[in-house]
């Protein structure tokens, strides 16, 4: 091989090389900004008076479901529920549990393995009960995701909460 052919398959693994990795850091984007989406739809089902009316809710929850792939799993935990399948998805965000919520995620780890992904996301919450108390919810999101054509879909979401505290108490625990 001459050195030309050398340098020239040198340079085309360079581009291959950095085609790859800025594919990773595309698609890291592409996830988070998918995470934004979710974040923005969850807290467009309420104003500040409450929860919207259905016939508003109904194209939030679908916008919200087509965030999913087809045999998702959503799963809230014990106090939110547990939703296989993008159809049930959809009901679930129906049926707001709340009468105000924000989403905060933050620190987000996202880990990306070709056409599928993995992240991990601290949220916090400030939100509002159905009876009208204020409360802090901070946990930690265990997503998974999958490439579908050009753009991502979320595959699982778990959440753990770490503390659902009052208000006006506030999340620390009182020394004995």
């Amino acid at each position: 091989m001459s050195d030309r052919a050398r340098e020239q398959r040198a340079l085309e693994r360079r581009v291959e090389a950095l085609e790859a990795r800025l594919r990773v850091v595309e698609d890291v984007d592409a996830i988070q900004r998918l995470k934004a989406r979710y974040a923005q739809l969850v807290d467009a089902r309420y104003t500040r008076d409450g929860p919207k009316p259905r016939a508003e809710l109904e194209p939030i929850a679908s916008d919200i479901a087509a965030l999913f792939s087809d045999d998702a799993v959503w799963d809230g935990g014990a106090g939110l529920g547990l939703c296989t399948g993008r159809a049930a998805i959809r009901e679930r965000f129906l049926e707001p549990t709340l009468h105000f919520s924000w989403h905060y995620f933050m620190k987000p780890r996202i880990e990306v393995s070709g056409d599928e992904a993995h992240g991990t996301w601290d949220i916090l919450s400030p939100c509002t009960t159905r009876e009208g108390r204020a409360m802090w919810m901070a946990g930690v999101e265990k997503d998974e995701y999958v490439r579908s054509g050009d753009f991502w879909l979320h595959s699982r979401m778990q959440l753990d909460v770490v503390f659902m505290a009052p208000y006006e108490r506030g999340w620390a625990r009182k020394p004995t």
